[in-house]
């Protein structure tokens, strides 16, 4: 039996693999963490807030939520979760080389982007016809305060991916560098967790 020692000795020689993700390390950088602080804790006031609210008004929140069009805001939480999948799906396809992929996903979480965006803007619409107003009452006003500042951040988010796929590509990003498309994946996944928790509260919970 013949022993291939170049083969060997290549394989000896050839530097390690470098891991693709460093569960050691936080993704992204410290500036998009900065702002996800800060607008969680904006978040984290509302919550306060409409936990105050609650407990002086318990019967404007009992009928507030039957009143809003529970299908949409269900529509939109599912739009949010499969965005995040998406997303992610194209984290993994740019770290595999293949950008045209990661491309592809990317437009579809801009996509749910859109939808979500045109369903609220529908939603709103909806509400105003059948008289619901900022200033219907507390339930209301706390409603349309936090759904309009999380559209906000839809949009906002959404304008992070597209800059992230311009930068796929120009060739900027690519397997080995796209710390600039983790932070805006990190910054999409606090509005989808943020949703999570703004759906129940205003569209479920009686």
């Amino acid at each position: 039996m013949t022993i291939n020692t170049a083969s060997i000795d290549s394989y000896v020689d050839a530097p390690p693999t470098q891991p693709t993700f460093d569960p050691k390390r936080i993704p992204g950088n410290p500036a998009i963490w900065v702002g996800i602080f800060s607008e969680l804790s904006e978040f984290a006031i509302f919550f306060v807030i409409y936990f105050i609210a609650r407990a002086h008004y318990p019967e404007e929140f009992l009928q507030g939520p039957s009143e809003l069009h529970t299908t949409a805001g269900t529509i939109n939480t599912l739009v949010l979760i499969s965005s995040s999948y998406f997303v992610v799906k194209g984290i993994f396809a740019l770290r595999n080389s293949q950008p045209e992929s990661a491309i592809r996903w990317l437009w579809m979480t801009v996509g749910c982007g859109l939808i979500y965006l045109a369903l609220k803007y529908w939603e709103y619409q909806w509400n105003l016809d059948r008289g619901i107003e900022t200033n219907t009452n507390n339930f209301f006003a706390i409603y349309y305060y936090t759904t309009f500042n999380h559209m906000l951040h839809v949009g906002w988010g959404s304008g992070g991916i597209i800059w992230a796929i311009f930068r796929i590509k120009s060739g900027a990003f690519d397997a080995d560098n796209h710390g600039g498309l983790i932070a805006a994946a990190c910054y999409w996944h606090m509005i989808d967790l943020a949703w999570i928790l703004i759906f129940p509260l205003l569209y479920v919970l009686r």
